[in-house]
């Protein structure tokens, strides 16, 4: 029994020391952004120096609890464990459950795909909709290179309609094909065409770095599109991350009771 008792609290210490330490790299990396000049990096700080602050909180009881083999601490330390696995589950179904709508439409002659701002979650609309938010992750993309290089990139029409872009490229940088609108290069377009498509996007589209086409709900669709696949990833890496979470939960358990049998024989 005191085999198992020293195993346990010791592989509860260490990776507890070791969960410190990213903790702490990752509160640096959270000041670090709030240094940064970008506004649009700078909102992520608040979030990355609370999750740095969580896993450093809960890292510190639980080597704490296994150093001085303290049940209470243990118990204290695998609450609050279970607490953060259950949002994680949590976080990851909602995740799953909100990215499972959308895709991209293939268009004859291009190797990208287009987006539409319908064919995704409510939740999606929801938020791409609000005015307050969109202006927001409008001002992001305004700054951002994502259109101001498409030229440089691809010096002929060729190049640029055999690119594969990326869902923003392709719906906030270009107006919808179905305008008609005659490519001059990457960046520009002959808007002296009239459309005959009732897609309200093709009003919208200038050639204006500072407008382009970040008003038109194909570029909300572009930003959904990213933002599901970065959402998927987040949500495969919880999956994992559940599991590893789960397995030091278990370890822990057996420390918490190993701790609480130590001690209700002194």
């Amino acid at each position: 029994m005191r085999s198992g008792s020293g195993t346990s609290t010791f592989l509860i210490r260490w990776i507890n020391f070791l969960t410190i330490l990213i903790a702490v790299g990752v509160i640096g990396f959270g000041v670090w952004m709030s240094t940064h000049h970008d506004s649009c990096k700078r909102s992520l700080t608040l979030p990355v120096i609370g999750l740095g602050s969580v896993i450093f909180v809960v890292s510190i009881i639980g080597f704490l609890g296994a150093w001085k083999n303290n049940s209470i601490l243990l118990w204290i330390y695998l609450t609050l464990l279970c607490i953060i696995l259950v949002a994680i589950l949590v976080f990851t179904v909602l995740a799953f459950i909100v990215t499972n709508n959308g895709s991209g439409h293939n268009v004859t002659g291009l190797r990208y795909k287009e987006y539409q701002l319908h064919d995704y979650s409510s939740w999606f609309l929801k938020h791409l909709n609000d005015s307050h938010n969109w202006d927001h992750l409008k001002s992001c993309l305004v700054k951002s290179d994502d259109c101001n290089n498409l030229s440089r990139r691809y010096r002929t029409l060729k190049k640029f309609n055999l690119a594969k872009l990326s869902p923003i490229e392709a719906g906030c940088c270009r107006p919808p094909s179905d305008c008609g609108y005659p490519a001059v290069n990457a960046s520009f377009y002959d808007l002296s065409f009239h459309p005959i498509s009732s897609n309200r996007d093709c009003k919208l589209y200038k050639n204006a770095k500072s407008i382009k086409c970040y008003n038109c709900d194909s570029c909300k669709a572009g930003v959904a599109q990213y933002m599901k696949i970065e959402w998927r990833v987040v949500a495969i890496f919880n999956v994992i991350l559940f599991v590893v979470l789960s397995m030091v939960y278990f370890v822990g358990c057996c420390a918490r009771r190993n701790a609480a049998r130590g001690n209700s024989k002194v």
